[in-house]
Protein backbone atom coordinates (compact mmCIF):
# COMPACT_ATOMS: atom_id res chain seq x y z
CA UNK A 1 0.00 0.00 0.00
CA UNK A 2 1.34 3.90 -0.76
CA UNK A 3 2.51 6.53 1.80
CA UNK A 4 1.10 8.86 2.52
CA UNK A 5 1.31 12.90 4.44
CA UNK A 6 -0.77 14.06 6.04
CA UNK A 7 -1.86 17.98 4.91
CA UNK A 8 -3.92 19.49 6.81
CA UNK A 9 -7.48 17.43 6.51
CA UNK A 10 -6.39 15.93 3.11
CA UNK A 11 -3.79 12.57 2.44
CA UNK A 12 -1.11 13.18 -0.18
CA UNK A 13 0.31 10.08 -1.57
CA UNK A 14 3.99 9.64 -1.71
CA UNK A 15 5.08 7.84 -4.72
CA UNK A 16 7.35 5.61 -4.48
CA UNK A 17 10.61 4.51 -6.27
CA UNK A 18 13.10 2.01 -7.04
CA UNK A 19 16.65 1.44 -5.72
CA UNK A 20 17.64 1.66 -9.24
CA UNK A 21 16.48 5.13 -9.82
CA UNK A 22 18.21 6.79 -6.67
CA UNK A 23 21.35 4.74 -7.85
CA UNK A 24 21.65 2.49 -4.38
CA UNK A 25 23.53 -0.43 -5.33
CA UNK A 26 22.24 -3.79 -3.65
CA UNK A 27 25.70 -4.88 -1.60
CA UNK A 28 27.39 -1.48 -0.79
CA UNK A 29 24.54 0.46 0.10
CA UNK A 30 21.44 -1.36 0.69
CA UNK A 31 23.47 -4.60 2.47
CA UNK A 32 25.47 -2.09 4.66
CA UNK A 33 22.37 -0.18 5.56
CA UNK A 34 20.67 -3.29 6.63
CA UNK A 35 23.25 -5.26 8.47
CA UNK A 36 23.80 -2.23 10.74
CA UNK A 37 20.16 -2.92 12.02
CA UNK A 38 18.95 -6.16 10.95
CA UNK A 39 15.62 -5.88 13.76
CA UNK A 40 14.28 -3.78 10.59
CA UNK A 41 14.12 -7.53 8.86
CA UNK A 42 14.04 -9.80 11.46
CA UNK A 43 10.80 -8.32 13.36
CA UNK A 44 9.88 -9.88 16.48
CA UNK A 45 12.64 -12.49 17.17
CA UNK A 46 15.91 -10.87 18.40
CA UNK A 47 18.99 -11.50 15.92
CA UNK A 48 22.53 -10.38 15.85
CA UNK A 49 24.41 -10.50 12.40
CA UNK A 50 27.54 -13.30 12.42
CA UNK A 51 29.02 -12.75 8.78
CA UNK A 52 28.60 -10.70 5.54
CA UNK A 53 29.15 -12.25 2.35
CA UNK A 54 29.70 -16.04 4.11
CA UNK A 55 30.59 -18.77 1.55
CA UNK A 56 33.74 -20.61 2.97
CA UNK A 57 31.53 -23.99 2.49
CA UNK A 58 31.18 -23.03 -1.36
CA UNK A 59 34.24 -23.64 -3.63
CA UNK A 60 31.76 -22.34 -6.42
CA UNK A 61 32.31 -18.46 -5.38
CA UNK A 62 28.67 -18.25 -4.07
CA UNK A 63 28.37 -16.32 -0.97
CA UNK A 64 25.16 -15.49 1.26
CA UNK A 65 24.62 -12.15 1.83
CA UNK A 66 24.03 -12.16 5.76
CA UNK A 67 24.64 -14.58 7.98
CA UNK A 68 22.79 -13.75 10.89
CA UNK A 69 21.84 -15.93 14.51
CA UNK A 70 18.67 -15.13 16.37
CA UNK A 71 18.01 -15.87 20.22
CA UNK A 72 17.05 -19.14 19.91
CA UNK A 73 20.89 -20.63 18.54
CA UNK A 74 19.11 -20.93 15.34
CA UNK A 75 21.26 -19.95 11.83
CA UNK A 76 19.24 -17.39 9.59
CA UNK A 77 20.37 -17.05 6.40
CA UNK A 78 19.31 -13.57 4.44
CA UNK A 79 19.59 -12.80 1.31
CA UNK A 80 18.75 -9.02 -0.41
CA UNK A 81 17.27 -8.25 -3.82
CA UNK A 82 17.53 -4.40 -5.22
CA UNK A 83 14.43 -4.63 -7.08
CA UNK A 84 12.36 -7.96 -7.76
CA UNK A 85 13.70 -11.23 -5.68
CA UNK A 86 13.59 -13.79 -8.49
CA UNK A 87 14.40 -17.53 -7.64
CA UNK A 88 15.58 -15.88 -4.35
CA UNK A 89 13.93 -19.14 -2.46
CA UNK A 90 15.82 -21.37 -4.22
CA UNK A 91 19.09 -20.28 -3.91
CA UNK A 92 18.51 -19.52 0.09
CA UNK A 93 17.57 -23.01 0.39
CA UNK A 94 20.95 -24.67 -0.70
CA UNK A 95 22.42 -21.96 1.49
CA UNK A 96 20.84 -23.07 4.77
CA UNK A 97 21.06 -26.41 3.58
CA UNK A 98 24.79 -26.00 3.51
CA UNK A 99 24.79 -24.09 6.75
CA UNK A 100 22.92 -26.62 8.34
CA UNK A 101 25.49 -28.12 10.25
CA UNK A 102 27.43 -25.52 11.18
CA UNK A 103 29.40 -25.93 14.37
CA UNK A 104 29.68 -23.11 17.81
CA UNK A 105 33.51 -22.92 16.65
CA UNK A 106 32.89 -22.40 13.14
CA UNK A 107 30.43 -19.70 13.97
CA UNK A 108 33.17 -17.79 15.88
CA UNK A 109 35.25 -18.01 13.28
CA UNK A 110 32.58 -16.54 10.47
CA UNK A 111 32.16 -13.83 13.20
CA UNK A 112 35.78 -13.21 14.22
CA UNK A 113 36.15 -12.48 10.29
CA UNK A 114 33.16 -9.99 9.93
CA UNK A 115 34.49 -8.52 13.53
CA UNK A 116 37.91 -7.50 11.73
CA UNK A 117 36.65 -5.98 8.68
CA UNK A 118 34.41 -4.14 10.57
CA UNK A 119 37.45 -2.98 12.23
CA UNK A 120 36.13 -4.10 15.67
CA UNK A 121 38.79 -5.65 18.43
CA UNK A 122 36.05 -7.99 20.25
CA UNK A 123 36.07 -11.18 21.01
CA UNK A 124 33.38 -13.08 18.62
CA UNK A 125 33.09 -15.82 21.33
CA UNK A 126 32.34 -13.27 24.00
CA UNK A 127 30.07 -11.56 22.06
CA UNK A 128 28.30 -14.47 20.69
CA UNK A 129 27.76 -15.86 24.54
CA UNK A 130 26.96 -12.46 25.68
CA UNK A 131 24.09 -12.30 22.59
CA UNK A 132 22.71 -15.47 23.83
CA UNK A 133 23.09 -15.34 27.04
CA UNK A 134 25.28 -18.43 27.07
CA UNK A 135 28.59 -17.12 29.04
CA UNK A 136 29.51 -20.62 30.36
CA UNK A 137 29.02 -23.86 28.90
CA UNK A 138 28.72 -25.69 25.36
CA UNK A 139 26.73 -23.92 22.97
CA UNK A 140 24.84 -26.23 20.51
CA UNK A 141 23.64 -24.40 17.20
CA UNK A 142 20.11 -26.01 16.16
CA UNK A 143 19.74 -27.96 13.11
CA UNK A 144 16.64 -25.75 12.05
CA UNK A 145 17.75 -22.98 9.53
CA UNK A 146 15.74 -19.63 9.49
CA UNK A 147 15.99 -17.98 5.51
CA UNK A 148 14.85 -13.99 5.61
CA UNK A 149 14.13 -13.07 1.86
CA UNK A 150 14.20 -9.02 1.61
CA UNK A 151 13.26 -7.34 -1.36
CA UNK A 152 11.38 -4.69 -3.20
CA UNK A 153 9.15 -6.85 -4.70
CA UNK A 154 8.50 -10.27 -4.94
CA UNK A 155 6.88 -12.35 -7.88
CA UNK A 156 3.78 -14.58 -7.50
CA UNK A 157 5.96 -17.88 -8.17
CA UNK A 158 8.04 -16.89 -5.05
CA UNK A 159 5.81 -16.76 -2.70
CA UNK A 160 3.39 -19.62 -3.54
CA UNK A 161 6.15 -21.64 -3.22
CA UNK A 162 7.30 -19.86 -0.48
CA UNK A 163 3.78 -20.52 1.37
CA UNK A 164 3.78 -24.28 0.31
CA UNK A 165 7.48 -24.56 1.89
CA UNK A 166 6.33 -23.15 5.37
CA UNK A 167 3.67 -25.15 5.83
CA UNK A 168 5.83 -28.39 5.35
CA UNK A 169 7.61 -26.88 8.40
CA UNK A 170 10.26 -24.66 6.87
CA UNK A 171 10.56 -21.54 8.12
CA UNK A 172 10.60 -18.87 5.73
CA UNK A 173 10.10 -14.98 6.01
CA UNK A 174 9.65 -12.51 2.75
CA UNK A 175 10.23 -8.43 3.67
CA UNK A 176 9.22 -6.17 1.43
CA UNK A 177 11.60 -2.92 0.96
CA UNK A 178 10.01 -0.16 -0.88
CA UNK A 179 11.75 2.96 -1.44
CA UNK A 180 10.61 6.33 -1.06
CA UNK A 181 12.20 9.50 -2.12
CA UNK A 182 11.04 12.52 0.25
CA UNK A 183 12.91 16.17 0.31
CA UNK A 184 15.99 14.59 -0.71
CA UNK A 185 15.53 11.61 1.94
CA UNK A 186 15.52 8.43 1.00
CA UNK A 187 12.50 6.74 3.31
CA UNK A 188 11.92 2.88 3.37
CA UNK A 189 8.77 1.23 4.38
CA UNK A 190 9.86 -1.63 5.48
CA UNK A 191 6.84 -4.48 6.06
CA UNK A 192 7.16 -8.24 6.60
CA UNK A 193 4.65 -9.75 3.83
CA UNK A 194 5.16 -13.70 4.54
CA UNK A 195 3.70 -14.73 7.05
CA UNK A 196 1.66 -11.47 8.28
CA UNK A 197 2.87 -10.50 11.88
CA UNK A 198 0.23 -10.76 13.12
CA UNK A 199 -0.35 -14.08 12.32
CA UNK A 200 2.90 -15.52 11.94
CA UNK A 201 2.06 -17.19 16.00
CA UNK A 202 -0.78 -19.01 14.98
CA UNK A 203 0.78 -20.46 11.32
CA UNK A 204 3.73 -21.79 13.39
CA UNK A 205 1.31 -23.05 15.42
CA UNK A 206 -0.88 -24.74 12.83
CA UNK A 207 2.11 -25.94 10.98
CA UNK A 208 3.73 -27.36 14.53
CA UNK A 209 0.37 -29.28 15.24
CA UNK A 210 -0.17 -30.25 11.65
CA UNK A 211 3.64 -32.55 12.02
CA UNK A 212 2.15 -33.78 15.10
CA UNK A 213 -1.12 -34.95 13.91
CA UNK A 214 1.04 -37.33 11.44
CA UNK A 215 3.13 -39.11 14.28
CA UNK A 216 -0.17 -39.05 16.63
CA UNK A 217 -2.24 -40.50 14.30
CA UNK A 218 0.39 -43.33 12.87
CA UNK A 219 0.75 -44.83 16.64
CA UNK A 220 -1.85 -46.06 18.81
CA UNK A 221 -1.38 -44.21 22.30
CA UNK A 222 -2.01 -45.96 25.83
CA UNK A 223 -4.69 -43.03 27.01
CA UNK A 224 -5.67 -44.69 30.24
CA UNK A 225 -5.23 -42.20 33.38
CA UNK A 226 -4.75 -42.93 36.93
CA UNK A 227 -6.12 -42.17 40.33
CA UNK A 228 -3.17 -42.20 42.93
CA UNK A 229 -4.17 -43.02 47.12
CA UNK A 230 -2.40 -42.35 49.94
CA UNK A 231 -3.58 -45.01 52.27
CA UNK A 232 -7.10 -44.99 52.10
CA UNK A 233 -7.68 -41.23 51.03
CA UNK A 234 -7.61 -40.60 47.34
CA UNK A 235 -5.28 -37.55 46.83
CA UNK A 236 -5.61 -37.58 42.64
CA UNK A 237 -8.13 -38.28 40.28
CA UNK A 238 -7.64 -38.94 36.43
CA UNK A 239 -3.97 -38.42 35.73
CA UNK A 240 -2.15 -39.22 32.60
CA UNK A 241 0.77 -41.27 32.50
CA UNK A 242 3.54 -38.63 32.80
CA UNK A 243 1.75 -37.30 35.22
CA UNK A 244 1.46 -40.23 37.45
CA UNK A 245 5.18 -40.59 37.05
CA UNK A 246 5.50 -37.03 38.29
CA UNK A 247 3.17 -37.34 41.55
CA UNK A 248 4.61 -40.16 42.57
CA UNK A 249 7.91 -38.72 42.53
CA UNK A 250 7.19 -35.89 44.41
CA UNK A 251 5.41 -38.46 47.38
CA UNK A 252 8.82 -40.40 47.34
CA UNK A 253 10.62 -37.12 47.41
CA UNK A 254 8.82 -35.73 50.84
CA UNK A 255 9.20 -39.43 52.35
CA UNK A 256 13.21 -39.15 52.11
CA UNK A 257 14.43 -40.74 48.81
CA UNK A 258 16.81 -39.51 46.99
CA UNK A 259 16.84 -38.27 43.54
CA UNK A 260 19.71 -40.63 42.68
CA UNK A 261 17.69 -43.68 44.00
CA UNK A 262 14.93 -42.64 41.65
CA UNK A 263 17.23 -42.32 38.90
CA UNK A 264 18.75 -45.87 40.07
CA UNK A 265 15.33 -47.54 40.15
CA UNK A 266 14.58 -46.39 36.66
CA UNK A 267 17.71 -47.80 34.42
CA UNK A 268 15.89 -47.32 31.46
CA UNK A 269 15.58 -43.65 31.51
CA UNK A 270 19.11 -42.93 32.79
CA UNK A 271 20.52 -39.19 32.54
CA UNK A 272 17.78 -38.23 30.98
CA UNK A 273 15.33 -38.75 33.72
CA UNK A 274 16.25 -35.42 35.12
CA UNK A 275 18.00 -31.99 33.99
CA UNK A 276 19.44 -30.23 36.42
CA UNK A 277 21.43 -26.94 37.28
CA UNK A 278 23.41 -25.83 40.09
CA UNK A 279 22.08 -23.58 43.06
CA UNK A 280 18.30 -23.48 44.38
CA UNK A 281 17.30 -21.83 41.19
CA UNK A 282 13.93 -19.64 40.60
CA UNK A 283 12.11 -21.09 36.83
CA UNK A 284 13.57 -18.41 35.02
CA UNK A 285 17.17 -18.70 36.73
CA UNK A 286 16.93 -22.27 35.95
CA UNK A 287 16.18 -22.19 32.29
CA UNK A 288 18.59 -19.61 31.49
CA UNK A 289 21.10 -22.24 33.32
CA UNK A 290 19.95 -24.82 30.93
CA UNK A 291 19.47 -22.26 27.88
CA UNK A 292 20.96 -25.41 25.42
CA UNK A 293 18.86 -28.05 26.27
CA UNK A 294 15.08 -28.71 25.70
CA UNK A 295 13.22 -27.98 28.17
CA UNK A 296 10.40 -28.22 26.89
CA UNK A 297 10.60 -31.85 27.40
CA UNK A 298 10.49 -30.99 31.11
CA UNK A 299 8.04 -29.93 34.15
CA UNK A 300 10.08 -26.87 34.51
CA UNK A 301 7.21 -24.65 35.72
CA UNK A 302 8.52 -22.90 39.33
CA UNK A 303 5.77 -24.94 41.27
CA UNK A 304 7.30 -28.32 39.62
CA UNK A 305 11.03 -27.81 40.25
CA UNK A 306 12.84 -30.33 42.69
CA UNK A 307 15.34 -28.87 44.83
CA UNK A 308 17.83 -31.25 46.52
CA UNK A 309 21.49 -30.34 47.92
CA UNK A 310 22.08 -27.27 46.50
CA UNK A 311 20.96 -28.61 42.91
CA UNK A 312 17.59 -27.58 41.12
CA UNK A 313 16.14 -30.80 39.12
CA UNK A 314 13.10 -31.15 36.75
CA UNK A 315 11.55 -34.35 35.79
CA UNK A 316 11.21 -35.48 32.02
CA UNK A 317 7.64 -34.98 30.78
CA UNK A 318 8.72 -38.08 27.96
CA UNK A 319 7.16 -41.49 29.25
CA UNK A 320 6.33 -44.19 26.98
CA UNK A 321 6.67 -48.04 27.08
CA UNK A 322 7.41 -48.71 30.27
CA UNK A 323 5.78 -45.83 32.26
CA UNK A 324 4.03 -48.04 34.79
CA UNK A 325 7.16 -50.19 35.85
CA UNK A 326 8.82 -46.74 36.73
CA UNK A 327 5.81 -46.14 38.87
CA UNK A 328 6.30 -49.58 40.65
CA UNK A 329 9.87 -49.07 40.80
CA UNK A 330 9.47 -45.74 42.25
CA UNK A 331 6.90 -46.77 44.61
CA UNK A 332 8.67 -49.46 46.01
CA UNK A 333 11.73 -47.17 47.69
CA UNK A 334 8.85 -44.95 50.08
CA UNK A 335 8.99 -46.79 53.16
CA UNK A 336 6.31 -45.87 56.27
CA UNK A 337 2.69 -45.51 56.27
CA UNK A 338 0.63 -44.32 54.47
CA UNK A 339 1.11 -46.89 51.28
CA UNK A 340 1.18 -45.01 47.76
CA UNK A 341 -0.87 -47.12 45.21
CA UNK A 342 -2.72 -46.45 42.30
CA UNK A 343 -5.67 -47.65 40.20
CA UNK A 344 -6.87 -46.98 36.43
CA UNK A 345 -9.76 -43.75 36.83
CA UNK A 346 -13.19 -44.23 35.40
CA UNK A 347 -13.90 -40.39 35.63
CA UNK A 348 -13.21 -39.95 32.37
CA UNK A 349 -16.06 -40.09 29.65
CA UNK A 350 -14.30 -39.58 26.69
CA UNK A 351 -10.62 -39.03 25.44
CA UNK A 352 -8.65 -38.19 22.48
CA UNK A 353 -5.27 -36.40 21.70
CA UNK A 354 -4.33 -34.74 19.09
CA UNK A 355 -0.73 -34.04 19.07
CA UNK A 356 0.85 -32.95 22.58
CA UNK A 357 -3.16 -31.86 23.46
CA UNK A 358 -5.70 -34.35 25.10
CA UNK A 359 -9.51 -33.44 24.51
CA UNK A 360 -11.58 -34.38 27.48
CA UNK A 361 -15.08 -34.95 27.75
CA UNK A 362 -16.50 -36.11 31.37
CA UNK A 363 -20.36 -35.28 31.53
CA UNK A 364 -21.27 -31.77 29.50
CA UNK A 365 -17.60 -30.36 30.89
CA UNK A 366 -14.82 -30.06 28.04
CA UNK A 367 -11.36 -30.14 29.49
CA UNK A 368 -7.85 -30.01 27.91
CA UNK A 369 -4.29 -30.84 28.68
CA UNK A 370 -0.82 -30.12 27.07
CA UNK A 371 1.96 -32.30 28.26
CA UNK A 372 -0.61 -33.58 30.79
CA UNK A 373 -0.81 -29.83 32.19
CA UNK A 374 -4.77 -28.41 32.25
CA UNK A 375 -5.04 -25.59 29.58
CA UNK A 376 -6.45 -22.98 31.64
CA UNK A 377 -8.68 -21.47 29.09
CA UNK A 378 -10.35 -24.18 26.79
CA UNK A 379 -12.02 -22.29 23.88
CA UNK A 380 -9.17 -20.47 22.18
CA UNK A 381 -7.57 -23.55 21.93
CA UNK A 382 -11.11 -25.58 20.90
CA UNK A 383 -11.46 -22.23 17.98
CA UNK A 384 -7.50 -23.41 16.93
CA UNK A 385 -8.32 -26.91 16.73
CA UNK A 386 -11.68 -26.38 14.90
CA UNK A 387 -10.17 -24.38 12.37
CA UNK A 388 -7.20 -26.74 11.47
CA UNK A 389 -9.90 -29.97 11.84
CA UNK A 390 -12.12 -27.75 9.59
CA UNK A 391 -14.81 -27.97 12.01
CA UNK A 392 -17.67 -25.33 11.83
CA UNK A 393 -18.01 -23.24 15.04
CA UNK A 394 -21.68 -22.29 14.08
CA UNK A 395 -24.26 -22.88 16.40
CA UNK A 396 -27.39 -22.38 13.85
CA UNK A 397 -25.53 -19.63 11.28
CA UNK A 398 -25.86 -17.08 13.05
CA UNK A 399 -24.17 -17.52 16.29
CA UNK A 400 -20.72 -19.45 17.01
CA UNK A 401 -21.40 -22.79 19.48
CA UNK A 402 -20.29 -22.97 22.60
CA UNK A 403 -17.53 -25.11 24.52
CA UNK A 404 -19.50 -28.31 25.25
CA UNK A 405 -21.05 -28.42 21.80
CA UNK A 406 -17.83 -27.31 19.88
CA UNK A 407 -15.77 -29.82 21.98
CA UNK A 408 -17.68 -32.71 20.77
CA UNK A 409 -17.74 -31.63 17.41
CA UNK A 410 -13.54 -31.60 17.80
CA UNK A 411 -13.56 -34.86 19.87
CA UNK A 412 -15.73 -36.23 16.74
CA UNK A 413 -13.30 -34.87 14.08
CA UNK A 414 -10.04 -36.36 15.65
CA UNK A 415 -11.34 -39.75 16.34
CA UNK A 416 -12.65 -39.84 12.34
CA UNK A 417 -8.95 -38.80 11.55
CA UNK A 418 -7.81 -41.66 13.86
CA UNK A 419 -10.38 -43.97 11.84
CA UNK A 420 -9.35 -42.91 8.45
CA UNK A 421 -5.32 -43.10 9.57
CA UNK A 422 -6.24 -47.11 10.73
CA UNK A 423 -8.01 -47.90 7.66
CA UNK A 424 -5.32 -46.46 5.52
CA UNK A 425 -2.78 -49.18 7.72
CA UNK A 426 -4.75 -51.98 7.17
CA UNK A 427 -5.14 -51.55 3.39
CA UNK A 428 -1.54 -51.07 3.30
CA UNK A 429 -1.12 -54.50 4.89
Amino acid sequence: MPLYEMAGQQLKPIAATTFTALQLRERDDIQKAVQTHIAAITPGIRTMVLAEEYGDWDKSGRRIDLLCLDEECRLVVVELKREKGVHMELQALRYAAMVSTMRFDQAVEAHRDYLKNTKSSADPEQVIREFLDKEEGPVALSETVRIVLAAAEFPTELTTAVLWLNKQGLDLRCVQLRPHLVDNRVLVDIQQVIPLPEAAQYQVAVREKSIELAAASATQRDLTRYDVFEGDETVFTNLPKRRLVYEVVAKALRRGVSIEQIVQAVPSKGNGMFLLADGSLSESAFKTACGGEPIERYYSKDKDLFRENGKTYALSNQWGVGTVDAVDAIIELINGAPLITYAPSTESDEEVSFGELVILRRGTKITIERNGIPVPVVMPELRTLAQELNVSMDRDGTSEINTQGLGGRVIRAIKALENASGTLDSVGT
